[in-house]
């Protein structure tokens, strides 16, 4: 990798002060305590620890790019993945290019493709609604679907309906080793209707947990430089309204036939609707309705809005991490069917201009780890174990501990970070009151619990 690191002096303080407030280089997870990624393999439930290092390994900017090192590995726990994907989570051992000042596209939009189409902050890819298989692609025809097409890629599939088999429990799986996601990062297990039971026995979490309370973190990057938050937001795009949640203005059609876009255009068939192509199955399922002023909170055809967000007091486009009201996910999930600005070629092999490595200062650590010491458990009452869930997303390790009430150190885990929820085996304790104290280096807070032994 070719790079200059250069040091903030005096004819530098102007660049060193940009990076310590534009959020395209200060929101990234950077791996900073040497945590290593894990994988769980079909039929086992423990955790097997690999050798690659998880989250973002390293940020460098310039004065107009910002550049992300990562490998591709969540802190979290991938796998398995029971749709026969023999893939595991490997290093991709990348590098990301994105504009510090990303710019509209005046022209015809740029459609998103399969593939990596942004990041998430912690160096995992994002994906767009697809899985690569059409009905009548003649190289690539959908299993039961007819044979030597017209390779007219017309009914596109939707990855997250059709591939949900193949998820884990943070709803990602790998392409080749490159872990992804298509959709919104937070676990099955968390949503409020969930439609998954991979977490039953391959218990994992993901990026962040869904909060309708606040206004959702920053998770990611598309490949055009803007950002990505979670799935709610101000109801208003000059901050005001209160917190929603922001829904897409994609919409399923009414059709029992697979013949016309939306648009009433004829096109090649595809398969009727049936409960083995439902609708949502494919792209063209969906037709878009442009929000109005009476609706707010609905998003454009990109998937987003300009607005005023935490990270951006004046105001950016965002994309959104669109979920339903079950927090189910929702298309087009995150970025696309196209993009919003001029996409770049996100993805490049060195970096060939000088640049200056970014590292947050010990007093940002320090915030962070400040805001992320509030956490929910649960149950409370609780029996065998203890669920406990930091809230927002972790910059830094957190040490959990039970103790009696005599001070004694009982149980004690790690939450990792990048990664939300973590687990007490409380089995062998008796019923009555503990206390639960999460920790990192800058902050300790406690919490009384409860364990009531039937």
């Amino acid at each position: 990798m070719k790079k200059s690191i250069l040091l903030c002096t005096f004819g530098l303080l102007a660049l060193c002060s940009f990076a310590q407030t534009n959020p395209a280089i200060t929101s990234w997870i950077q791996n900073t305590t040497g945590i290593k990624g894990r994988h769980y393999v079909k039929n086992n439930s423990t955790a097997i620890n690999d050798n690659d290092s998880a989250n973002v390994l390293g940020v460098y900017y310039s004065a107009t790019s910002v550049y992300i090192r990562a490998n591709g590995v969540p802190g979290y726990v991938t796998g398995p993945f029971l749709d026969g994907n023999p893939s595991i989570t490997t290093s991709q051992n990348a590098i990301f290019k994105f504009p510090l000042t990303p710019v509209k596209n005046t022209g015809t939009a740029t459609a998103t493709t399969g593939g990596n189409i942004g990041i998430f902050i912690n160096g995992v890819a994002l994906f767009d609604y697809r899985d690569g298989v059409s009905w009548q692609n003649s190289s690539n025809s959908l299993k039961g679907g007819p044979l030597g097409g017209t390779g007219d890629n017309v009914w596109n599939r939707d990855a997250v309906v059709a591939e949900r088999g193949g998820f884990d429990c943070a709803k990602g799986h790998p392409a080749m080793g490159n872990y992804h996601h298509h959709q919104n990062p937070s676990a099955f297990k968390l949503d409020l209707t969930v439609i998954s039971t991979v977490c039953n026995l391959y218990d994992a979490d993901g990026l962040y947990v869904i909060d309708s309370s606040k206004h959702s973190p920053l998770i990611g990057f598309a490949y055009d430089g803007f950002p990505i938050y979670g799935a709610y937001a101000y109801k208003n795009v000059d901050g005001t309204g209160g917190i929603v949640r922001m829904k897409s203005s994609y919409t399923l059609r009414s059709i029992t036939q697979r013949n016309t876009y939306f648009n009433g255009n004829t096109v090649t068939a595809g398969p009727v609707v049936s409960t083995t192509y439902p609708l949502g199955y494919f792209r063209e399922d969906y037709q878009y309705t442009a929000p109005t002023a009476a609706n707010p909170d609905y998003l454009d055809e990109h998937n987003g809005r300009f607005c005023i967000t935490p990270e951006y007091p004046n105001g950016i486009y965002c994309y959104f991490a669109t979920v339903d009201a079950n927090w189910n996910s929702a298309y087009p999930y995150a970025v696309g069917p196209t993009f919003y600005g001029i996409r770049s070629s996100a993805k490049v092999t060195s970096i060939t201009e000088s640049v200056t490595r970014y590292m947050p200062s010990t007093t940002a650590i320090s915030e962070k780890g400040k805001e992320a010491l509030t956490f929910n458990v649960f149950p409370n009452p609780g029996n065998d174990i203890l669920a406990i869930q930091a809230d927002g997303l972790q910059q830094n390790n957190l040490l959990v501990e039970l103790f009696d009430m005599q001070g004694r150190l009982l149980i004690s885990s790690n939450l990792f970070q990048g990664s939300t929820i973590t687990y007490l085996d409380t089995r062998g304790l008796y019923s009555g009151e503990y206390i639960l104290r999460l920790s990192n280096a800058q902050t300790v807070v406690s919490k009384k619990v409860i364990i009531a032994k039937d």
